[in-house]
């Protein structure tokens, strides 16, 4: 009877020790890190450093822009004083002599601006003289900047209307006429308000037709030191 009470308890007892709750504080052997192991950075620290270290490193470079550099939609007043040179008919009736022009800039683009010369001159050469006057607009090419430094060609069209006298007489009426304006020159940068340089510039009017006596017909040229102030 004994031998059957044991056998019929031990089952029970087998039971109970299979169904006992997992101690929760047992340490996993296979994915858990010991107090005495540090964890490896994550890996976004170090991506995070290297863009950093990108980022600064364009900073190491020196800069390459000019000390003054070119300013688009620039507008620029200046003057231009130099020697006015007379050829053909003009040089019948009047002398060579310094003049003043009065001239007007405006930067269209990075290589092409406008310039706009206005100018009126009294050249005189015994009892003769020849008045000049004209209002041109050219477009000023660059060939290339060096620095502040840009030499440039330039054409364009314009009005004139000239006059010649004869012993204090009117010898031909003035007249508007049309006429073709080119030459060329070298721009030199001061600062960002200042502009000087050398302007040769050969003005052709188209021939004065006269009602009485001869047609006058002639071309000038202008050699000029300009000065211009931008804003």
């Amino acid at each position: 009877m004994a031998l059957v009470a044991m056998s019929f308890f031990n089952p029970s007892l087998s039971l109970s020790q299979t169904s006992a709750p997992r101690n929760i504080n047992t340490p996993q052997t296979s994915t858990e890190y010991s107090g005495d192991v540090k964890p490896a950075e994550p890996r976004r620290a170090k991506t995070e450093s290297t863009e950093h270290e990108v980022r600064e490193e364009p900073s190491s470079y020196p800069s390459t822009q000019a000390p003054s550099p070119r300013r688009l939609r620039e507008h620029g007043i200046g003057i231009g004083l130099g020697q006015t040179f007379l050829f053909g008919n003009y040089a019948k009736h009047g002398q060579d002599k310094i003049t003043v022009d009065f001239l007007y800039s405006y930067a269209a683009s990075h290589s092409f601006d406008l310039l706009v010369d206005a100018h009126i001159s009294e050249h005189t050469d015994n009892s003769e003289r020849i008045k000049l006057m004209g209002l041109t607009g050219s477009i000023k090419a660059r060939v290339f900047e060096y620095d502040n430094f840009s030499p440039f060609f330039l054409g364009g069209l314009g009005f004139y209307a000239p006059q010649a006298e004869r012993d204090g007489d009117s010898d031909t009426k003035r007249k508007l006429t049309f006429g073709l304006n080119f030459g060329g020159g070298v721009d030199l940068r001061l600062n960002e308000d200042y502009v000087i340089g050398i302007l040769a510039q050969m003005h052709w009017p188209f021939k004065v037709q006269q009602d009485e006596g001869s047609d006058l017909k002639g071309y000038y040229m202008k050699l000029l030191l300009t000065g211009m102030y931008l804003f």
